[in-house]
């Protein structure tokens, strides 16, 4: 899976946890703050992860979404994962 598939389908994620903000392709760049930039509330990170897992297919067992500072972060993470 290349980054731009593993990008396309976190929009969609975002997209579910957090309806109220205006998230597209273009705005969602990989330098993206999620605390900053997304706000993400712990409930919003809970609804990130959960949707991370079971889209993906993988754990958070070695680190912890706050560990995480942007998009590309997470980009990172699940292409390691994934293979």
């Amino acid at each position: 899976m290349n980054r731009q598939e593993i990008k396309s389908k976190l929009c969609e994620i975002m997209k579910l946890a957090m309806p109220q903000l205006d998230m597209n392709e273009e705005t969602m760049n990989e330098e993206v703050s999620l605390a900053n930039d997304l706000g993400l509330s712990s409930v919003g990170v809970l609804y990130v992860v959960i949707g991370i897992e079971e889209m993906f297919g993988i754990q958070f067992n070695d680190v912890g979404f706050s560990d995480f500072k942007t998009l590309g972060d997470v980009i990172d993470y699940i292409q390691k994962k994934v293979g």
